[in-house]
C-alpha cells in the first residue's frame, strides 16, 4: 500500500505575558524574565538486519540539545513527493529556515518498517528523511505505531491492516522487546536523527477494567526502548510520555482535576496520573513530551478561543513542577480550533486562525515550553488549504508558502531555545486584548479582537487591524 496514517489530530484536543487588567487606558509594563535552557545523498543499504546506515548525514557542529525549536511534524501527504519543482520550492524553503521536522516510523507517510520479524522496510521513511536532511532541519523520529505481528494481527506487507483501530494498537506486552530491537535498528540507519519520542497518545494503552490509562504498560515499553537506544548511543537523546493533556469543563467533577484548573477547564485526573507514573519510575529522559489542545473535550474554548490557551502555561508550569527545569518541554501537538464533523478545521478565517495560534505558542512558551511541533503541513489537494503551511505539492504550482508558515518560521527564528525574554510596555483600552512576546530584538504582537484597535506598544503606536500579528524589531 501506499502512504497510511490517519490524523490524530484532527478530531480532538489539540509570551511576554498574559496581559491583565482594569479599566480604561492603562499603562502596564509585563515582565517575562524566562530564560529558557538554552541532507545526505541517499546510499540506500540492504542488510539483512536493517542496520545499515541509510544516506551521508551531515551532523552539525557542536553537541546536539535536547530541545529542538518550533517545527512541525510531517503526515500522510508531504513535501516529499509530488513534481519536482513544488517539492524543490518547499526544500529551498526550508533550507533557509531550517525548521525542526518529526516523522513517525509507520503510518503518516511511513509504510510498515517491519512487516515480517527481521525483514525491514525503510523505503518510505527513508524519502522523508532524506526530505528533511535536504531541508536542512533537525530530525526528530516518532516511534510510533507497531508492525501487526507485534499486536496479535498477520505477518506480511500486504496483511498490513490501515484502519485507525489497528494503528492505534499497542504492541502486545510480549513484544514489547521485539518494539524496542525496531527502535534501535531505526537509530542505528538513521545516525544523524539524534532526537526520539516514544510511541504517541498512550495509543491502545488504555485500562478497560479500571478505566484509567495503562500508565504501567505504557512505562515499561517506554523504558526498554529507552535502554535500546542508550545502548545504541549513549548521546541519543529520548524523550515521552505524550500524553493528550485533556481538559473538562470545569463545573465538571467527575476524573476533574482539583488542582490543576481554571477558566479554561480543569485537566481530566487520569492523564495526571499517567504522568507522575511515568515520570516516577522511567529509566531517564533528556526531553519531556505532552500533547493537547486548549479546547476541552467537548470542544468547547473557555471562555473565548484566546483565554483558553492559557491551559498551555498552566500545563507547561505543572509538568515543568514534576520533571524540574533540567528538562525540555516539548509539544508535540498542539490545537486552538476545534475540528468539525468532518474532521476539518475550515471554520475560521484565516486571520483569526493565525491569531489564536499565535497567541498559543506565546501561551507555550511563557508555560516553560522549548520546542514544539504544527501538525499536518499540507493536506493531500489544493488550492484551498485552510491552517496548511504551504500549498499542496500534488501540482506543479504547488509547494507555495501560506501565512500560516510565516508565522511558524519567524517565530522558530525569534524565540529558539534558550531566548531570554524582556520587559515590554504595553497601553492600551484593555491590555488584556494584545498578547505580547518580546526579546531583546523583537516583539510579537497579537490582537485577540475582531475588530481594529490602537495600542502603544514598547514606546510605538499601533495601528492593528481585527486579528493582526504584527512583529516589531527593536
Amino acid at each position: 500500500m501506499g502512504r497510511h496514517g490517519w490524523d490524530s489530530g484532527a478530531q480532538r484536543w489539540r509570551l511576554t505575558a498574559l496581559l491583565g487588567v482594569s479599566a480604561a487606558v492603562v499603562a502596564l509594563v509585563v515582565t517575562l524574565v524566562n530564560t529558557l535552557p538554552g541532507g545526505g545523498t541517499s546510499t540506500e543499504g540492504t542488510s539483512p538486519d536493517g542496520d545499515r546506515v541509510h544516506g551521508t548525514p551531515a551532523v552539525p557542529a557542536g553537541e546536539p540539545r535536547p530541545d529542538v525549536g518550533w517545527g512541525f511534524t510531517h503526515t500522510q501527504f508531504s513535501a516529499d513527493e509530488g513534481p519536482a519543482g513544488a517539492t524543490a520550492r518547499v526544500s529551498e524553503r526550508l533550507s533557509d529556515d531550517r525548521l525542526p521536522q518529526n516523522q513517525h516510523i509507520m503510518g503518516w507517510g511511513a509504510d510498515n518498517p517491519e512487516p515480517v520479524k527481521g525483514r525491514y522496510d525503510f523505503a518510505a521513511l527513508d524519502r522523508r528523511v532524506d526530505f528533511v536532511r535536504a531541508s536542512g532541519g533537525t530530525p526528530v523520529i516518532t516511534l510510533c505505531c507497531a508492525p501487526d505481528w507485534m499486536k496479535g494481527g498477520e505477518a506480511g506487507a500486504d496483511n498490513t491492516d490501515w484502519s485507525r483501530s489497528a494503528l492505534e494498537t499497542a504492541p502486545d506486552p510480549e513484544h514489547f522487546a521485539d518494539f524496542a530491537a525496531l527502535a534501535a535498528t531505526v537509530a542505528k540507519r538513521y545516525p544523524d536523527v539524534r532526537h526520539f519520542i516514544v510511541w504517541n497518545e498512550f495509543k491502545g494503552f488504555w485500562n478497560d477494567t479500571e478505566h484509567r490509562w495503562d500508565h504501567e504498560g505504557y512505562t515499561e515499553l517506554y523504558n526498554l526502548v529507552h535502554r535500546a537506544l542508550k545502548k545504541v548511543d549513549p548521546d541519543i537523546m529520548v524523550g515521552g510520555p505524550y500524553l493528550v493533556m485533556d481538559s473538562v469543563d470545569p463545573r465538571q467533577t467527575e476524573n476533574a482535576s482539583r488542582t490543576l484548573r481554571g477558566p479554561w477547564g480543569a485537566l481530566d485526573q487520569r492523564v495526571l496520573d499517567a504522568f507522575t507514573y511515568w515520570n516516577e519510575h522511567k529509566a531517564g529522559a533528556d526531553f519531556v513530551v505532552v500533547d493537547g489542545s486548549s479546547y476541552t473535550k467537548d470542544d468547547d474554548l473557555l471562555p473565548d478561543e484566546f483565554a483558553a490557551t492559557d491551559k498551555f502555561t498552566a500545563v507547561g508550569e505543572w509538568v515543568r513542577r514534576q520533571t524540574g527545569d533540567d528538562l525540555p518541554l516539548w509539544w508535540a501537538e498542539y490545537y486552538v480550533e476545534p475540528a468539525d464533523g468532518n474532521d476539518d478545521r475550515h471554520g475560521w478565517s484565516e486571520a483569526r486562525r493565525g491569531a489564536v495560534q499565535a497567541a498559543g505558542l506565546i501561551a507555550m512558551v511563557k508555560g516553560g515550553a522549548t520546542s514544539g511541533f504544527y501538525w499536518n503541513p499540507q493536506e493531500e489537494k489544493g488550492p484551498d488549504c485552510p491552517g496548511c503551511l504551504w500549498t499542496p505539492t500534488g501540482s506543479g504550482d504547488g509547494g507555495r508558502k501560506l501565512p500560516m508558515y510565516d508565522l511558524l518560521a519567524r517565530f522558530s527564528a525569534e524565540f529558539p531555545p534558550g531566548t531570554a525574554y524582556e520587559r515590554v510596555s504595553v497601553a492600551a483600552d484593555d491590555a488584556s486584548d494584545l498578547r505580547v512576546l518580546a526579546t531583546e530584538r523583537a516583539v510579537l504582537v497579537v490582537n485577540t479582537l475582531d475588530r481594529a484597535t490602537t495600542a502603544r506598544v514598547d514606546g510605538r503606536r499601533l495601528d492593528l487591524q481585527a486579528y493582526e500579528v504584527r512583529w516589531l524589531d527593536r
